[in-house]
Formats: C-alpha cells, structure tokens, sequence
C-alpha cells in the first residue's frame, strides 16, 4: 500500500468512479441542464434561426402547459395506458413464472427462449411487425379472426389496445424471468407443505409465493411503471405519431409535437421536466423500496 493511498484513503473510489462520472455528467446531467434552462426561455423557431434573442419568461411556459386542457388530457390518458401495460405486464409475466416451474426442461428451455427473444427485438423493430400483423389488408390477424378490413389504428381504444399488445410482448420476459428466479429460490419444503394440505394451485401462489415474493414484485412492479409511462417509440410508430387527430398521444409524443412538429421547444421542454419530475419520484420511490430491502435481509 503506497503512503499515498493511506494518506487519502476516501478518495480511491472516487478515483475509479470517476470515468463513470465523466460520462453520466456528459450524456445525462449536461442535457437535463439544458432541457430545464429551455424550459424557462421564450425559445421557438424564430431563436433557433436567429431572427429573435431569447428572453427569460420564468414560469410562463408552466404555465401556459398547465392550463392547457389538452396537456391533462394527455397526463390521464399516459397515466391509464402505463397502469393497464404494467398490470398485463405483471398478470402474463408471473403466470408464465409459475408455468416454467411446472413444465418439464425442454419446453422450459423453449419458451424462455422464446421470451428473451421477444425481449432482445428492438422496440421499433417489434412495433413495425406488429403493425403489419394487424394491418386490415395483408396482416395475417384480421383473416384468422375473421374482422375483415377492420383497423386496429383507426380507433382510439382499438389502437391503445394494440400498443399494449406489443409492449406486453415485449416486457413480460422482464417479469417472468425475474420471478421465476424468485420462486426457485423458495424452498422446496414450503410448496410441499402448501401441497399436503391441499391448497390449490391459486392458493398457493396466494398465500405461500406471493408473500415471500413480495420485495420482488415491488421491484418489477416500479421498474415496469417507469418502462411504461415513458413510452415512445412503440405509440410513435404505430399510431403514426400520436393517431388520427392526436388521439393517442402520450407524453412522451406530446413533448416530441409540441418541441419538433410545432417548433415550441420551450413548451416541449417543459412537459420534458414535468415527466422528469414524475419518474425521479417513482425513481425515489423505488430505491427507498431497495434500501428497506437490504435493511430487512
């Protein structure tokens, strides 16, 4: 050990830490600075281009979004559609868990291939083959279930539903992958007794394996919650950016319309910081669940 580090023995970490730091200060802190500075500038096409300076307007951009009735309607509609793809997420996913502890190893093997494959595709990737599926004219669903030349992105719940459909497709590996580590890491002895006594199948996950895995479903549950409100790729590309006459927008679209389509990027900004706010509370949230977690173990 050089003198060196027993004289400043606290700065070491900081010493490795400091590349990582470099690099989240660069590509993460740097732009939310910017992204919040905006956020509070008079800042639209005519400063972008120079014709005009920026000036300061406080508080004007907030709110002007917050009396903006379309702006709530689009927090609800973000807000639900988060809520139904973290709950499919959380129903197919520890459905899945608890089949891959019944099924024998080959199919085992197969369908959690299967699931990491759904889970490694690129969201615009899937999103575009979901699209095609679903297309009323040359998509192979229509024709199965017999709809027709039904589509799927003309109506606003129709097209919500199928959004949803792909995010499930693509999430659930998340969640079942993750709890089923969590249920073989019950011990065996425990199942057993549920089984002596008779308790069904949805008994026992009740009762016996939702309790013990509750830490992880807290987890899986936060990390989907924040996965989900903040979607964009998914809505963007398969409603064609935001559905006929913006009814299928969410946040995430909102901000990128009002920023890039509407050239009011101080607005877009603002409803950036908005969602920022949002996700660093679930984000708190979610490392007091942690931290609660390590104390308990």
């Amino acid at each position: 050990m050089t003198a060196a580090r027993l004289r400043h023995p606290r700065w070491t970490p900081w010493l490795y830490l400091l590349p990582a730091l470099a690099v989240l200060v660069a590509l993460l802190v740097y732009p939310i600075y910017q992204l919040g500075l905006i956020s509070f500038l008079e800042y639209t096409q005519a400063q972008v281009s120079g014709g005009r300076p920026t000036s300061f307007q406080g508080l004007a951009n907030y709110a002007t979004l917050l009396g903006d009735g379309e702006f709530w309607r689009v927090l609800l509609a973000t807000v639900l559609f988060a809520a139904a793809c973290v709950l499919s997420t959380l129903l197919v996913g520890c459905a899945l868990a608890v089949l891959l502890t019944r099924v024998r190893a080959l199919p085992r093997l197969l369908l959690m291939l299967a699931a990491l494959g759904a889970w490694a595709t690129p969201a615009i990737t899937g999103s575009t083959v979901w699209v095609f599926l679903f297309d009323p004219d040359f998509g192979p669903v229509n024709r199965v279930l017999g709809l027709g030349d039904f589509s799927w992105t003309y109506g606003r719940y129709s097209a919500f539903a199928l959004v949803l459909f792909e995010v499930l497709w693509c999430s659930f590996p998340f969640v079942m992958v993750t709890v089923y580590a969590g249920i073989r890491a019950i011990p065996s002895e425990v199942l057993e007794a549920a089984a002596l006594d008779g308790a069904s199948q949805w008994r026992t996950w009740r009762s016996v394996m939702a309790p013990m895995l509750r830490p992880i479903l807290l987890v899986v549950t936060i990390q989907s919650i924040i996965w989900d409100f903040k979607i964009f790729t998914q809505i963007y590309v398969m409603t064609n950016g935001g559905g006929i006459a913006r009814q299928n927008l969410v946040l995430n679209v909102y901000a990128y319309q009002k920023a890039f389509a509407s050239s009011q990027y101080s607005l877009g900004s603002a409803i950036g910081v908005v969602m920022l706010l949002i996700l660093l509370a679930v984000t708190l949230v979610h490392l007091r669940i942690v931290r609660r977690q390590g104390e308990e173990l």
